[in-house]
């Protein structure tokens, strides 16, 4: 396992106007330009032509900014606003904000999205 994972919304099923945040707790060492490349890969898989050459390369330039080197234990939470875009927390302290909505979007939808690449993580994460 690479991380355990913690869905935190005020109103479940969620809706595309609640507020939630994600809460990643890592296992193991992983780079911040191996979470940055992965995250990328996968908005690109999920997004396909949706999304331009010009927003990929901004949305890494931004999480190059907001992922840091983790370490086994260390939590890296994303706090979705409706109508703003995301705030991510390394540990407890606010690592950079991302005033994108389409990006917040595309981030989350690596676990919340039908088309995931694991339906029984999102299962559980949504309380199924």
């Amino acid at each position: 396992k690479v991380y355990n994972a913690r869905l935190w919304g005020t109103a479940l099923p969620l809706t595309a106007d609640s507020p939630f945040a994600l809460e990643l707790t890592y296992r193991r060492t992983i780079r911040r330009d191996e979470l940055v490349q992965t995250s990328l890969d996968e908005i690109q898989r999920l997004s396909g032509t949706a999304v331009s050459p010009e927003q990929l390369k901004d949305w890494q330039a931004q999480m190059q900014r907001a992922f840091v080197d983790v370490e086994p234990g260390q939590r890296i939470t994303g706090v979705f606003l409706p109508g703003r875009g995301v705030q991510f927390f390394v540990d407890q302290r606010l690592q950079h904000a991302v005033d994108d909505e389409a990006f917040a979007r595309a981030f989350f939808a690596i676990w919340l999205d039908p088309r995931t690449r694991n339906p029984q993580l999102r299962a559980q994460l949504l309380g199924r």
